[in-house]
């Protein structure tokens, strides 16, 4: 039977899904936006965005894949070195994680109990999620990781794309910009809420960002004009 996915990892792929929707986003827009300060040809705008969009696709893809895997290997590494260390000297791990909880502010009788109670049911999970701060039955899926990205790169890609293609030559790029914009203060805010961060300020982060990126572009296009 299949296992069914934690809470956290589905997080972790929302959070790829909508890191990719944003890149996607982004990076076509600044290339599509570069390409029209250049042009005003339609055809060569549109090409330029989706050789962006197919590149970036696989690139967000393997990029979230190698790093996923990495951080396992990461993890699995950990988990390997805690079991050596409960192995060598048990009591040692249990202190470890009884102080854990005194610093947090638990009276200490509370901890001992709460601390002997954890290890007896699980020792490893509690003293990997103690000493380094993750549960070892939350790993990320690497290949899910890249799916999610690979599918949400395109996806936040064809706002830029169908922007600068479809308005009218004299306000396509203004068009554009305005639209991408909206669209970023939509993903910060999402990426603010996943990332449990100010939501005000990862918005308008992405925002400004994203309006940069376009204004830079455009220009050096334009030089090429």
């Amino acid at each position: 039977m299949k296992k069914k996915m934690t809470l956290a990892q589905r997080v972790n792929i929302l959070r790829a899904s909508v890191m990719g929707a944003n890149d996607g986003i982004l990076s076509v827009a600044g290339i599509v936006v570069g390409v029209a300060g250049a042009t005003t040809n339609s055809f060569s705008i549109l090409i330029s965005g989706l050789a962006g969009m197919l590149a970036g696709t696989i690139s967000m893809a393997m990029g979230e894949y190698v790093s996923v895997n990495t951080q396992k290997d990461a993890q699995k590494m950990a988990i390997t070195h805690q079991k050596a260390a409960l192995e060598q000297d048990y009591d040692r791990e249990a202190a470890m994680v009884k102080q854990k909880y005194v610093d947090q502010g638990i009276s200490e009788p509370l901890a001992a109990q709460a601390t002997k109670e954890m290890m007896a049911d699980d020792a490893l999970v509690t003293t990997v999620r103690e000493r380094y701060g993750f549960n070892p039955s939350e790993f990320i899926s690497p290949y899910a990781a890249g799916i999610a990205s690979m599918i949400s790169f395109p996806t936040g890609s064809i706002l830029p794309l169908v922007s600068i293609t479809f308005f009218p030559p004299k306000i396509k790029v203004l068009a554009t910009v305005i639209a991408v914009a909206l669209a970023l203060a939509i993903t910060g805010y999402t990426a603010a809420i996943l990332g449990n961060a100010d939501r005000r300020h990862g918005m308008l982060r992405n925002v400004v960002s994203g309006l940069l990126t376009m204004v830079v572009t455009y220009f050096i296009g334009h030089l090429f004009a």
